[in-house]
């Protein structure tokens, strides 16, 4: 039976440990990351971001000054260069969120 109980205790902590959370903050790129998109003169912040993921940088969230890569490469491109909140679960090893859900937020939350 303690067996059990410790068993159970070990998979109620890995479940809670692996419980998604929310990041709000703003699609960026990993090559611009916090630092204005000026790189591509002529075109806008949501442009450069798209522009600047075409090469070995991958689209990223910015929290003030932390910058966390995103699993999911495909849905932030409708959403670079704006505020959003990201649902997912964060891997410390490699930086990433490992994406659930994305969605806008305005600016004020």
């Amino acid at each position: 039976m303690l067996i059990i109980s410790r068993y159970l205790a070990l998979i109620l902590t890995l479940t809670a440990a692996a419980a998604a959370e929310s990041y709000t903050g703003i699609i960026t790129d990993t090559m611009c990351g916090a630092k204005p998109h000026t790189m591509f003169k002529g075109h806008t912040d949501s442009e450069c971001v798209r522009l600047c993921v075409k090469g070995p940088h991958v689209y990223a969230l910015l929290d003030g000054a932390t910058i966390r890569k995103l699993s999911d490469q495909k849905t932030p491109a409708q959403y670079a260069a704006q505020r959003v909140k990201v649902t997912g679960t964060y891997d410390a090893k490699s930086n990433t969120i490992k994406v659930a859900s994305i969605e806008a937020v305005s600016g004020d939350q």
